[in-house]
């Protein structure tokens, strides 16, 4: 060995005893770290990447009018912070994200042919009916009773100057009957105390309420007159119907008795009173017998039970 190479050994050794080595253990705590933070760099890298690719394909469909895509999952939701501002409300020409979309409507029902139809509210609506039954009719109380009845084929209103009731076009069934009644104090077998012609009438749908309309206005029109063959003047007018029904019209007929009948003085009156029950008409033409007087009780009385009959049939 030469004397140079022989003095740069010599060198190079006190060099090296100069320094101090590492420990094992300290060499591979540096290399972990640094094989930590080129795992971390490359994770970083690629969440870059996507939220990139995300970024663009939300914009891309937001372009197209598309909706946009929900945010990856474990995203937190942002949160304003406490006492801050609303954000902006979207413009007018940006479609309306999920969150602020209308809540959708009822959902509608597809007819056959295909075509929404809006789902129904409620129930049907009912129809009248078009046949009146004989339990329709009411039953005069039992202290009432003379066995007196017929159908009465006659008219159910009394004449009122001749008016007519554009209302009859649309009665679609009429049914009447004809009975005599007493008072509870007159004995069995006697004669009447008086009479109803007693009538039912069914109307279409929505128009049982007009003929109530043209029945006051025809008595208001009338306010007195000569029946045919009676030489006396009779005065109609209109009385408190009280509660009947769905509503009701009550008048009364009045004339002086003729010479040689009744009290001198007094007068001879009819009731008439016209409930409605729906589009059911039920009328009670109290029609006295051989001149004798109506009486209210006795009138106010039997409308509530043909009331009740009306409604027990129509349920």
């Amino acid at each position: 060995m030469s004397a140079e190479l022989s003095d740069l050994y010599r060198s190079l050794t006190v060099v090296a005893d100069g320094v101090e080595v590492a420990h094992p253990e300290l060499v591979r705590r540096h290399a972990d770290r640094r094989a930590r933070v080129r795992v971390a760099g490359s994770a970083l890298a690629v969440a870059v990447l996507l939220g990139g690719v995300a970024v663009g394909g939300r914009l891309a469909f937001s372009a197209d009018g598309s909706a946009p895509l929900p945010p990856p999952a474990g995203t937190p939701a942002s949160q304003l912070p406490t006492g801050s501002a609303l954000p902006p409300s979207p413009s007018p020409s940006a479609p309306p994200s999920a969150s602020t979309a209308p809540s959708s409507p009822t959902p509608s029902r597809a007819t056959p042919s295909g075509t929404p139809s809006a789902e129904p509210t409620g129930a049907a609506t009912a129809h009248p009916p078009t046949s009146i039954p004989d339990r329709a009719f009411f039953v005069l109380a039992a202290a009432n009773r003379t066995g007196l009845e017929s159908t009465a084929p006659g008219p159910v209103l009394p004449a009122l100057c001749g008016t007519r009731y554009p209302s009859d076009s649309a009665v679609v069934q009429r049914r009447a009957r004809s009975m005599a009644y007493k008072r509870p104090e007159t004995p069995t077998g006697s004669v009447p105390d008086g009479s109803y012609p007693h009538s039912i009438t069914i109307y279409r749908s929505g128009r049982a309420d007009d003929a109530l309309r043209e029945l006051r206005q025809a008595v208001r029109a009338c306010p007195e007159q000569r029946m045919p063959d009676d030489t006396r003047t009779w005065r109609q007018r209109l009385l408190d119907p009280g509660e009947y029904g769905d509503e009701s019209v009550l008048f009364e007929l009045r004339a002086p008795y003729p010479q040689g009948m009744g009290d001198p003085g007094a007068y001879e009156v009819r009731l008439v009173r016209a409930v409605r029950v729906d589009d059911v008409v039920t009328v009670l033409w109290e029609q006295g017998w051989e001149y004798t007087a109506a009486e209210r009780a006795q009138v106010d009385a039997d409308s509530r039970r043909a009331v009740a009959a009306i409604e027990k049939w129509l349920g």
